[in-house]
């Protein structure tokens, strides 16, 4: 067994008189893969945002990778994490071109001017753009690529600082049928692979988790459902005690989820 990524205890976040998470108990470990579901209000994006270090509890302790938030330097820790999110993307300039959008990720910056990379990065960046698929965009520009196309890249970014702990925040979103199953076939690939950092990631559609995620985090209203190892806490019982309907959960034979309503 690993040692200890994420570590949450009696986590609350409220923010504007609302309360957005409330006594989360949470630990990750290294050799781990979570998935974190749960509907629209949950609280889902907000727990991704103080495992990333962006967002203090206002109350509870969280541990990032050994690291106390609020006894730390969020600066020196940020690099350790990688995070792709569509609010991070809606940053990207559009006429940014892939291997400069991946290279950056070095410095934790968002477009290219004058800093010089050495050609072990360059090699990684590309390494990593054909590893996620898309070695022949590499010279393309963000402003161009399909939506299926930029998430791919985005991960690519994630990855490049070689983080310890990887965060997804529902990166099928906006994809259609095919691009969502590419997409998440390449994820289940990443996922099983031992040298892939930890990773969490968030989604409300049980059809995107990827085969190779261990762990399942069940949220409803900010507060936690049910957690543990996805293949017992991933039950139609537990499934819809967090959407707030009654859900029938099928898996087909690859291991991937499919909900209906009952």
């Amino acid at each position: 067994m690993g040692g200890q990524v994420l570590r949450l205890q009696d986590v609350a976040v409220r923010r504007d008189g609302s309360v957005l998470l409330r006594g989360i108990d949470w630990s990750v470990r290294e050799d781990e893969r979570w998935v974190v579901i749960g509907p629209n209000g949950a609280g889902k994006t907000t727990l991704l945002q103080v495992a990333a270090s962006l967002l203090y509890p206002s109350e509870g302790s969280v541990e990032i990778l050994g690291e106390r938030l609020g006894q730390t330097d969020v600066f020196d820790l940020r690099p350790r994490i990688g995070l792709a999110s569509t609010a991070l993307a809606e940053r990207i300039p559009p006429e940014e071109k892939v291997i400069d959008l991946v290279l950056t990720a070095s410095y934790a910056i968002l477009g290219r001017w004058t800093e010089e990379y050495d050609s072990h990065d360059v090699t990684r960046a590309v390494e990593l753009i054909d590893q996620l698929g898309c070695a022949h965009l590499i010279r393309r520009r963000f402003g161009t690529l399909s939506e299926g196309e930029r998430k791919r890249v985005q991960i690519a970014r994630a990855l490049m600082p070689d983080p310890e702990l990887l965060l997804l925040d529902e990166p099928a979103a906006g994809l259609d049928v095919a691009g969502r199953e590419d997409f998440v076939r390449r994820l289940g690939t990443l996922a099983r692979d031992p040298k892939s950092p930890t990773m969490v990631l968030v989604t409300h559609h049980v059809e995107e988790i990827p085969s190779g995620f261990t762990h399942v985090l069940l949220l409803r209203h900010g507060s936690v459902v049910a957690q543990g190892e996805i293949e017992s806490v991933m039950t139609a019982e537990n499934l819809s005690s967090a959407f707030g309907v009654p859900l029938t959960l099928d898996r087909g034979g690859e291991g991937r989820w499919y909900a209906r309503p009952a």
